[in-house]
């Protein structure tokens, strides 16, 4: 039997033991108790508390604006409703940048407040002070590296990142350098298929992609864009597995047909 059908509980270890039997870890976003209690009903493996809250929930332009009592909310919702999955949260945009004893007492905030499992950071050689500091706390943290939104003003873009041979290089001695902080597992967003496939043969800790290729050892997506709520939004590495903003429009408009038309409430739906 797998080992994450075994578990009760998704634990960095479990995740250590699926990558050493190549079985393939499930990743998705999720904000808020409801979906999260579905997310974890389902059997995914982990449940991202993404910064991208700052897109999906709240309608910012980047991930930059979110706070980190925002994060803690959107975390202690989604912590209340999963009894499975392991919850990382992404710790937010000058939340552990450029100031290690800052990023340990928020990472440190995090966990207690929230009673999620482990914090998320973007960044290589630049953060590693702050990773090892929360990591001596015994705050596991998972890492992500290629495109970084965070610093989407710096990129200007978000075009596919190391397609240069040498930002491909310090992508590859970012992800060794975070494995031997202490990282569990590292993120790869957006970066060549082959790439990413070196960094996880390379690397004995768990690689998570998003729009990195097949050759990791897992996949995580937005839940409101793979669910197709999110319909402005279709990249190449985005597989829709519902088209929900359809089907929600119609059940919408419905509604409103049936009050305007005094359709609803009918005899059965009163008292």
């Amino acid at each position: 039997m797998s080992v994450h059908h075994k578990v009760k509980r998704v634990t960095t270890n479990v995740l250590q033991e699926m990558k050493l039997r190549g079985e393939k870890i499930s990743m998705l976003t999720g904000y808020d108790y409801s979906m999260a209690k579905i997310i974890d009903q389902a059997g995914i493996d982990v449940i991202l508390v993404g910064d991208s809250a700052s897109n999906v929930m709240a309608g910012h332009e980047t991930t930059l604006p979110i706070t980190l009592d925002q994060m803690i909310y959107h975390a202690s919702s989604v912590v209340r409703a999963a009894q499975r999955a392991l919850i990382v949260v992404d710790m937010p945009f000058g939340s552990y940048q450029g100031n290690s004893k800052e990023a340990l007492s928020n990472a440190i905030r995090i966990m207690k407040e929230s009673g999620a499992h482990a914090v998320k950071m973007e960044g290589g050689q630049e953060i590693i002070e702050s990773v090892k500091r929360i990591l001596t706390a015994g705050i596991p943290v998972m890492g992500h590296l290629g495109l970084t939104p965070q610093s989407i003003y710096k990129f200007g873009t978000y075009v596919v990142r190391a397609q240069e041979e040498d930002e491909a290089q310090r992508l590859i001695e970012d992800a060794k350098a975070l494995e031997e902080a202490g990282c569990f597992a590292i993120v790869l967003e957006k970066i060549p298929a082959k790439l990413a496939s070196k960094v996880a043969e390379n690397l004995s800790i768990p690689i998570i992609g998003i729009g990195a290729g097949n050759g990791v050892d897992g996949q995580v997506l937005v839940v409101h864009d793979m669910l197709g709520i999110n319909n402005e939004f279709n990249p190449r590495f985005l597989r829709k597995y519902n088209n929900l903003f359809e089907q929600m429009m119609t059940a919408f408009k419905q509604y409103k047909e049936d009050i305007v038309k005094g359709n609803f409430p009918n005899e059965k739906e009163q008292y």
